[in-house]
């Protein structure tokens, strides 16, 4: 194993991104080229290697969950290579579950392009999705992967779980800050408990590495969840790709909108109000709707004190995460697993 770099080392976490993404894009093209013609071409316009009319493209996404999956093998001896199965397999599922997200969410745009639904339909989404999911089991049981296969189903289980919570959470006003906490492990925090787990599946590693990588995962996934909901409210579209106040436009029950109705008082009953009144024109994707009501919103969620529950508690999720890796050894891929945790939890989209 590499030495880990010495304290004070700055790591280069786009550059880790980068490299893990070149060793990872062959996997995913090789995989996608199975597909029906017309499957593979809307797979490959999603993940970016295409534009809509199939001119070569410059691939989308941070490729962050095959990431964990490359750097969890490497902190445990394995080469890269070892775990590329699982790092393709991880990515399949994520972004199976990011075509039918969008069609969920009736969201038009991703990374600052069309999705798959908005230009080809409902049913080119949902069977999309569907293709992508079936690759992700297909290439990890051809690597010898039935264990990190069967670890990969149970998350989509649990993953599918959060995502048909999310969506119940809409309609009702009686969620909890830890029944949230429960969905958004579910959306995101299983998936990347996975990701890492796997990485140590692959690469034979004992079960006291697993576990840790699988809590660090975990961790992570909520640090991650919830800075994406600070964003879904304050975030800047013009660097997330999503329209001005996103999440309240769409009177999502996020982490900081259920802290603030649960724990924010006066503001968390003038929030509750606020969703609870017919929402046209607020949901207008074009911008033109009630943004003074929607900025309103925003204001009152930090008020009752959402905003500054969830920049915390994404730091303790952090230092949690940080504190499962002390399991393994110390060395240059644990050191850029705990960089790319940190440049998650400050990330801008």
């Amino acid at each position: 194993m590499t030495a880990a770099p010495a304290v004070g080392t700055a790591i280069d976490v786009p550059a880790v991104l980068a490299r893990c993404r070149e060793q990872v894009d062959p996997g995913l093209r090789a995989a996608i080229a199975r597909l029906d013609p017309t499957s593979a071409a809307r797979s490959g316009y999603h993940l970016g290697f295409t534009d809509a009319d199939g001119r070569p493209g410059r691939g989308a996404g941070k490729a962050l969950r095959p990431a964990v999956t490359l750097l969890a093998a490497q902190a445990c001896g394995a080469a890269p290579a070892d775990a590329v199965p699982g790092a393709v397999a991880v990515e399949l599922v994520h972004d199976f579950s990011l075509v039918h997200d969008d069609l969920i969410d009736g969201d038009t745009e991703r990374r600052h392009r069309p999705t798959v639904w908005a230009l080809w339909g409902a049913a080119a989404a949902v069977l999309t999705g569907d293709a992508l999911l079936a690759l992700a089991t297909e290439v990890l049981l051809e690597a010898d992967g039935a264990t990190a296969a069967l670890l990969l189903a149970r998350t989509v289980r649990e993953l599918v779980g959060g995502q048909v919570a999310d969506v119940a959470f809409v309609g009702r006003d009686d969620v909890g800050v830890a029944e949230c906490l429960a969905m958004a492990h579910g959306k995101t925090g299983t998936l990347l408990a996975a990701a890492a787990e796997i990485g140590a599946v692959l690469a034979g590693a004992p079960a006291a590495s697993r576990a840790a990588l699988h809590v660090f995962g975990s961790e992570l996934g909520l640090a991650f969840q919830l800075v994406d909901d600070l964003l879904g409210i304050w975030g800047d579209p013009a660097v997330t790709g999503k329209p001005v106040l996103s999440d309240l436009r769409e009177r999502k029950k996020s982490l900081p909108v259920t802290w603030a109705l649960t724990h924010g008082g006066r503001a968390g009953r003038e929030l509750a109000a606020w969703l609870g009144t017919p929402d046209d024109g607020d949901r207008d994707r074009d911008g033109d709707g009630d943004e003074p009501g929607l900025r309103r919103a925003a204001a009152l969620v930090e008020a009752g004190g959402g905003r500054a529950w969830a920049e915390a508690e994404a730091g303790r999720r952090l230092l949690a995460a940080e504190a499962a890796l002390a399991e393994l050894p110390d060395t240059t891929a644990r050191a850029e697993l705990v960089a790319l945790g940190r440049h998650l939890a400050h990330r801008e989209a």
